[in-house]
């Protein structure tokens, strides 16, 4: 059986053609979104893409992870700054009856939590919490098998919880978000607001001053690294123990980019965790680095397919 997956971005779209056995990624592409183009030109290209990588195989459908705020029930972008003018926009109909084939669309980071269960770490597990650490925080939760959204389907914006009450201002406008703390953005800003205190530190050494400058510089004992990575996770801790206490997870996976900072990341937030959460908790739950890596976003969009084909009647 074969799904394809989209992996909408701002700038690029990404196309994959999945055996949804194996979860494998059999053919793939990638072209430009063009949104300036308008939205008709976006699903033309995004049409082409799915007959080129399917030619001469069938396929069940098409999940499509995108950001913004999605309607999954109707396939509508209802907003999306990434895409202006995407306002109640029928992105999986119009696709749908370019390819006659079924379309479903999910928030991106929605879709990478079904590609962790579909795909990934929380293979064979009912009860997920998946964050992504990427220019922003993403995050997901599957209880009991089924994705959580909430009452208007835009729920479990797990990177907007307050961990910081005074803390840096979010992209969203408040203070002290876990996106404002732990995003490979926030990693930056927090590198070079230092720099005035710590110019000899090796993280300005770099080419560019980014999230992996700064934890290499963590690694070899840099005082600026040290610090800005101590406070990444000290946020995703307070993050993570609270996500455990409110949805009882058996497994937290963390994927994006600044998850493959690996170890130096992982084990002092499950050292923390631990010591956080409440005592009936302990034991209950791992936390785990997602083994997806590049191939989530393609393979979380396949997910959405999947999880909508075999949701209960």
């Amino acid at each position: 059986m074969y799904v394809v997956g989209i992996d909408l971005g701002g700038t690029f779209f990404k196309v994959g053609l999945v055996d949804a056995e194996s979860g494998k990624i059999l053919r793939k592409l990638e072209r430009e979104t063009k949104v300036n183009e308008g939205g008709d030109s976006v699903i033309q290209r995004m049409a082409e893409a799915v007959e080129e990588i399917t030619e001469g195989i069938e396929y069940i459908g098409v999940g499509i992870g995108s950001p913004g705020s999605i309607d999954h029930d109707k396939g509508i972008v209802r907003f999306s700054p990434n895409f202006p003018g995407w306002v109640n926009f029928e992105l999986g109909g119009l696709l749908s009856n370019k390819l006659n084939k079924p379309v479903f669309v999910e928030n991106d980071a929605n879709a990478f939590v079904l590609g962790e269960k579909w795909f990934g770490a929380g293979k064979g597990y009912n009860h997920i919490v998946a964050l992504t650490l990427g220019t922003g925080v993403g995050g997901g939760v599957i209880s009991h098998g089924m994705l959580i959204t909430g009452h208007n389907g835009i729920g479990t914006e797990l990177g907007h919880v307050i961990i910081e009450p005074n803390g840096p201002q979010c992209g969203c406008g408040n203070y002290g978000c876990l996106e404002a703390l732990a995003s490979a953005t926030a990693i930056r800003r927090m590198a070079l607001e230092g720099q005035k205190k710590f110019p000899e530190s090796v993280i300005f050494q770099s080419e560019n001053v980014d999230a992996k400058s700064v934890f290499e510089a963590a690694k070899m004992g840099d005082g600026l690294g040290k610090a800005i990575v101590d406070r990444v996770v000290n946020a995703l801790s307070i993050g993570i123990a609270n996500f455990i206490h409110i949805f009882n997870p058996e497994i937290i996976v963390v994927g994006g980019g600044v998850s493959r900072a690996g170890d130096i990341l992982f084990e002092p937030i499950r050292e923390k965790v631990q010591h956080l959460v409440m005592p009936s908790f302990k034991g209950t739950y791992k936390i785990v680095q997602s083994p997806l890596v590049e191939e989530a976003g393609i393979l979380g969009a396949a997910s959405v397919i999947l999880q909508n084909v075999n949701k209960p009647k």
